[in-house]
């Protein structure tokens, strides 16, 4: 009960539990910032801005409602962002989905905004909002904005894109219309009237669109509404270009890197629905605290508080505040009378100089065993407090009643059992399998929510001007790094076993048996059972079951299973194998995956222990490659697995070495884009080339490029791509000899392949290169330049733009018939 209570508590009230930077769990607020949230506190409006993925947002324009006007404000993106492409690492799909929605909330934390989201998954680029609702469930996305709106309230609406193609991405205008549609279903109790159990129907001022000059389209004009949002705020130190700047330098996975911007920028906008704002973006809109019946007299008492704070001591307004809290305790219950009392709270503990945070001395820990927690708490102020008792989950619970001495920390470990119904870590959004361009979320409570909320909370109960206060802090694993010094992380709830495989794709070309190694940690002490294979119709394996027994928490075991298909491939098919680990008389398949970059708290979550068993008919020539990473993908351990010797080039091996000795080279995803020594590599590699070698080169986009010069010959590169990855292909020669040699490559070799055919395709070639393949999305004209092929003296030279880097990991059969090919020379 103790979990679901806090948790309802902040669900209905819409209120999001939020960390501040690093997960650090308890708020420091200098004098600045307390006199900004005492202002804020006078402010009751609200806007809320729809777009469709990470990096859509305008953060000038959310830091300056949020910081200069002060109204709550909120972005909601429909997607986490997980179909695009990663410059900082090799995760895709989910796992960048869940790296975005850390820099998304981390840009949050710099702009004042707060964050939300729906249950659409980012597919990939849509042509069209009719594309995109072919795959997004448009009711339940619909439904979810309503959600949003009903549970935000927001007074006013802001679209990032129009309902038409100048949206440029079917998402974009499908956000657009999902939140026109929203705006009037909202306030409609018979749609979606499953969620009038939580929320009402809300009906927002108007809806606006906020037009933009970007990407070579002006949608701008000086009739339309329009407001300055470059202001300077003394109390931050900054204007609202330099904040949107580094808000928006948080989406590093994208390479969104800006300048700061200062001095004025008008933002422009037109209306959707709605009455046309004049003056203001709340024109007709009470944004004080006369909104709510009997609140006049507390917005006099905010207004009186403010006038007399003294920025060199903030604790002479904790008298002001603590008479602002009761009388808004004596409100009848309702969104903003819940959300400014929180306010008033935290302005308290800030004003007081009261600090409490609750710790684990591990990073993880199990339901059913026993934690460590360090349990903090300090008056730092000259207001009286007094500590009654610190709550934890479980009915478990320290009686202090004693004063908290001026300055002195109070510090107790408490040991506890974790509940056996506490949840393990893992994204709500991902607990469940789900299609294509949509999560499961079963609990609808949940959706909107950026992120979990913590499992577990120390619940610190003071008395301060005779009135009764509860702190609530998340438990945090704080850690000392050497270099880094005090962090934190989120802590994670584990299972007592996990499995790890060393690949997540095994390939099997004949029917030669293969070793899987799997490796067994320990989350507890005592951790022992047995762990076996599930597998597929059409495989075995040699051992049934093997035992093991670990002693110690984080020890680690490694078994050896062996399995081979029953008979050899005669079809390319993909199937997946599951470890099942019997541990104290229960199943599990989990294995642990943590997503580490300096930038973003730790990621852990829990992907089945699974890999994928892949038949198919391949052959190859050649044996030794040469890889040149770029962004990051998994081509060179996708080539590995089918016997390649693949070795990583840098700067000795491609300025020193002997590059002849490669069968073929590779240049990964974007290299020509992220690599500033390509420009000086280039012309060793198209030597090689020109001696004899083979040199593919995987897609690149058209700018930032640190040489145009690709290739042997001209091109450029478009945007053009194919997103239905369904997409029918056809063959320009069927005798090229790239589709016969050394795999006979036919239609069905595109058959099982994932999100999109290919992406900015090349363009404009020069006659001495030959094409492949014709492809299209529908309604479209064929295009034909996505894979290119030159001889180049003794060599070949091959740009393609198709998704190898989605497919090979992915194990789509036909992909690794056809990319050995384009490596193969005879």
């Amino acid at each position: 009960m103790f979990l679901r209570s806090y948790a309802a508590i902040f669900l209905i009230a819409g209120l999001i539990v939020t960390l501040p930077a690093k997960a650090q769990p308890s708020p420091a607020w200098n004098s600045a910032d307390i006199k900004l949230q005492l202002r804020k506190l006078d402010t009751l409006g609200s806007v809320l801005y729809v777009a469709a993925h990470p990096d859509d947002e305008n953060t000038r324009l959310l830091g300056y409602l949020a910081k200069e006007k002060l109204y709550r404000t909120g972005y909601l993106s429909l997607t986490r962002g997980d179909g695009g492409q990663n410059l900082v690492g090799d995760e895709q799909s989910e796992l960048l989905g869940l790296i975005r929605t850390q820099e998304l909330l981390a840009a949050r934390r710099i702009d004042g905004a707060e964050q939300f989201f729906t249950r659409a998954q980012d597919f990939g680029f849509s042509k069209n909002p009719d594309e995109t609702f072919t795959i997004w469930d448009k009711e339940r996305i619909l439904g979810d904005v309503v959600w949003m709106i009903r549970k935000f309230q927001p007074d006013v609406i802001t679209c990032r894109f129009p309902a038409d193609s100048r949206a440029g991405h079917g998402h974009h205008t499908a956000s657009a219309m999902l939140a026109a549609e929203a705006f009037t279903a909202a306030v409609d109790p018979r749609r979606f009237p499953e969620q009038l159990q939580y929320v009402q129907p809300w009906q927002a001022k108007r809806i606006l669109w906020n037009t933009f000059n970007f990407g070579g389209a002006n949608t701008t004009s000086e009739d339309q509404f329009k407001i300055d949002v470059g202001a300077y705020n003394f109390l931050l130190g900054k204007g609202y270009g330099e904040i949107a700047a580094e808000s928006r330098s948080q989406h590093k996975s994208q390479g969104f890197g800006v300048p700061a911007g200062r001095g004025s920028s008008m933002e422009y906008f037109t209306t959707i629905k709605g009455d046309t704002p004049q003056r203001s973006l709340m024109d007709g809109v009470n944004t004080g605290w006369s909104r709510i019946p009997g609140g006049a007299a507390i917005g006099a008492m905010i207004d009186k508080a403010l006038q007399t704070y003294n920025i060199d001591d903030p604790a002479a307004s904790v008298p002001a505040l603590l008479d602002i809290r009761k009388a808004m305790q004596a409100l009848p219950a309702g969104y903003w009378r819940n959300l400014k009392l929180k306010e008033t709270e935290q302005l308290i503990y800030a004003c007081a100089g009261l600090w409490a945070e609750a710790y684990s001395t591990t990073p993880h820990v199990s339901p059913g065993h026993n934690m460590e927690a360090v349990l903090q708490v300090i008056n730092r102020g000259n207001v009286p407090v007094t500590l009654e008792s610190i709550d934890l989950p479980g009915k478990n619970s320290i009686s202090a009643g004693q004063q908290l001495s001026f300055n002195k920390l109070f510090s107790q470990n408490k040991s506890f059992p974790v509940l056996a119904a506490v949840p393990e870590s893992q994204p709500y959004w991902l607990k469940e399998e789900h299609p294509v361009g949509m999560y499961r979320v079963d609990d609808p409570l949940l959706v909107g929510n950026p992120e979990n909320i913590p499992a577990l909370h120390a619940v610190f109960r003071v008395k301060m001007g005779g009135q009764d206060f509860e702190i609530i802090r998340p438990l945090q694993y704080k850690y000392t790094d050497p270099v880094k010094g005090e962090l934190y992380q989120p802590l994670v709830i584990v299972p007592p076993v996990v499995a790890s495989l060393n690949n997540q794709v095994f390939i099997f070309t004949d029917n030669r048996p293969q070793t899987v190694p799997v490796k067994i940690k320990a989350m507890v002490d005592d951790a022992a059972g047995t762990v076996k294979l599930q597998l597929p119709k059409g495989f075995t394996a040699k051992e049934n079951g093997l035992p093991f027994q670990l002693r110690q928490k984080g020890d680690e075991a490694e078994v050896r299973f062996t399995i081979s298909p029953v008979k050899a491939a005669q079809a390319n098919h993909v199937d997946t194998f599951t470890v099942v680990m019997n541990c104290n008389g229960k199943d599990y398949t989990e294995s642990i995956r943590e997503i580490r970059y300096d930038h973003i708290p730790l990621i852990t979550l829990f992907p089945p222990a699974a890999a994928r068993l892949v038949t198919v008919d391949l052959k190859h020539n050649g044996n030794r490659l040469g890889y040149i990473p770029g962004a990051g993908d998994m081509v060179a351990a996708s080539l590995r697995q089918v016997g390649y010797d693949v070795t990583e080039l840098g700067e000795k091996e491609i300025m020193g070495g002997q590059l002849q000795q490669y069968d073929a080279i590779i240049a990964g995803v974007r290299a020509y884009n992220v690599n500033a020594r390509m420009k000086y590599w280039q012309p060793r590699l198209l030597d090689y080339v020109k001696n004899g070698g083979t040199f593919v080169v995987q897609y690149n986009v058209s700018s930032p490029l640190v040489t145009t010069d690709l290739g042997p010959f001209p091109f450029t590169l478009s945007r053009d791509r194919v997103t239905d990855e369904n997409a029918a292909v056809g063959f320009i020669d069927q005798k090229d000899p790239v589709l016969h040699y050394p795999n006979n490559i036919t239609n069905t070799d595109f058959n099982g392949w994932v999100q999109e055919r290919g992406l900015y395709f090349p363009a404009n070639a020069d006659k001495s290169y030959r094409k492949l393949f014709t492809m299209h999305d529908k309604g479209e004209s064929p295009m034909d330049e996505s894979t290119l092929i030159a001889q180049y003296g003794k060599g070949r030279y091959v740009y393609t733009g198709l998704s190898f880097f989605r497919q090979l990991p992915a194990g789509v059969p036909g992909a690794y018939r056809l990319f050995v090919n384009l490596i193969s020379a005879k």
